[in-house]
């Protein structure tokens, strides 16, 4: 088991640590991970892998000020990019080559939002499967939580690595 720190999300988002040409994180206000709690290539529902990681919510986040003016809510849209930002990093930690991309989702279901006023979330990520050939992709099912309850369930998410 392994975890990745602040600083190491941060060389993440600057293409820095998988190597060049190889998955980054987004970097700026795109960035929705401060850290990883535990990346492993065992265990998770499928006993493929299992990733686990946290970002603090802060009231001036630049989603409150428009999303829903005077009713500040997050994007889901933005958990679930960090769903498939985080695949990515699963496949590039892995070892494998190629630049991140999102290729789809099965099924997404919101049963909850964060709001500003939220101290942090955490993401898990179960992986189903590795792919290496001919192309590196990873198929996942991921979970925001808050609270230590499941507010968004995303299955079947897809990340394909692209040279």
């Amino acid at each position: 088991m392994m975890m990745f720190s602040n600083t190491d999300i941060l060389a993440m988002s600057e293409g820095k640590f998988f190597g060049e040409g190889n998955a980054q994180l987004p970097s700026g206000p795109m960035l929705m991970i401060d850290e990883i709690t535990q990346i492993d290539s065992s265990g998770g529902s499928y006993n493929k892998g299992l990733l686990e990681a946290r970002f603090s919510i802060r009231p001036e986040h630049w989603f409150f000020d428009c999303h829903f003016k005077g009713d500040p809510v997050m994007p889901g849209c933005l958990g679930l990019d960090a769903l498939w930002q985080l695949l990515g990093v699963f496949l590039g930690w892995s070892g494998l080559p190629g630049k991140g991309r999102a290729l789809g989702v099965g099924k997404v279901r919101f049963t909850g939002q964060i709001y500003p006023t939220a101290s942090f979330i955490e993401y898990k990520i179960h992986i189903k499967r590795v792919k290496k050939a001919p192309l590196g992709m990873g198929i996942a099912d991921g979970y925001v939580l808050l609270g230590g309850d499941i507010i968004y369930e995303a299955h079947d998410l897809k990340v394909g690595l692209i040279r």
